[in-house]
């Protein structure tokens, strides 16, 4: 297929500019096409809040033209604005992203709140710091975000992928999180370790259901951080199969997943009997998006 470039117009203000973007990709099937030019907008000229809206009346800077134009064109093309960025923020930090992890989503801010949450109540219990594991990593934002957070905990992270590990090692280092790492399928990485915490936002997403996603995930994600099987629950079968390589079941255990799946999820992790308490948590949207199992 012929690339469809977009040429901006010259001598036009930064306002203008990000009108006649927003139209281009409105007409080339983009969602939100104006938010998508903002972000756009204020990444290639290096502008946010404030300056940026103060920035709106001048001229668009000429020696930005050609990366504008770029971007826009591979907005066009389906490319998520946050690839094409590079970054994404969650909780509260920029994480570099790449068509080799899962661009972070604000759902799963909630998740890392949950397990903050039961956590400092077992670490007040056990009057010691805790040992957490994430599995699948992706770029680190749990991970890294819970090192953040917390004082004393020993945090480890793993993935199957060892170009989503790079991102994540680039991303710890450059936040100051002290985290490891380590490469391997679900818990098979860990065997022999005791945590005290085990979160994961596997892959769910029922395989027939991938060809239906919007093209911005289907054609640019990396499908092994998307397809959860058949029914979308495979990879939670698979960790609780694997629970035995460990030297002990974890705690607290703390799964994101798909619409429609917590109660499925939530009877897996009760018919273990490893912990007195399911607790489901609720997106702002009221869906039950995260499962945990608890014992303290």
């Amino acid at each position: 297929m012929e690339r469809k470039w977009f040429r901006s117009t010259p001598e036009r203000s930064i306002r203008e500019a990000l009108v006649e973007a927003s139209s281009f990709l409105s007409s080339c099937g983009v969602l939100e096409p104006q938010h998508n030019a903002q972000l756009l907008l204020e990444s290639v000229l290096g502008l946010t809040g404030t300056a940026y809206y103060m920035a709106l009346p001048e001229p668009f800077p000429e020696d930005r033209r050609e990366a504008w134009d770029e971007a826009i064109t591979r907005k066009a093309e389906g490319m998520p604005a946050q690839y094409i960025i590079g970054e994404q923020e969650f909780y509260g930090y920029s994480f570099e992203v790449s068509p080799a992890v899962l661009i972070p989503r604000p759902e799963t801010e909630l998740l890392v709140e949950a397990v903050l949450e039961y956590g400092h109540m077992l670490s007040r219990q056990l009057n010691n710091g805790l040992t957490a594991v994430d599995i699948g990593t992706g770029s680190g934002a749990i991970a890294v975000s819970l090192a953040l957070k917390t004082s004393g905990w020993r945090v480890l992270a793993s993935d199957i992928s060892p170009e989503a590990l790079q991102v994540a090692k680039r991303n710890a280092q450059r936040l100051g999180a002290n985290v490891e790492f380590r490469q391997g399928n679900l818990l098979e990485p860990f065997a022999g370790l005791a945590p005290d915490i085990l979160v994961s936002n596997p892959p769910y997403i029922p395989a027939g259901d991938i060809e239906g996603l919007q093209p911005e995930v289907r054609d640019h994600e990396p499908r092994t951080a998307l397809d959860g099987g058949m029914d979308g629950l495979n990879p939670y079968r698979i960790m609780i199969d694997q629970l035995p390589l460990l030297a002990a079941p974890p705690r607290i255990i703390a799964f994101e997943l798909g619409m429609g799946q917590a109660e499925a999820v939530a009877e897996l992790l009760g018919a273990t009997g490893h912990w007195n308490r399911i607790v489901k948590v609720p997106d702002l949207a009221g869906i039950d998006r995260h499962v945990l199992g608890i014992s303290l």
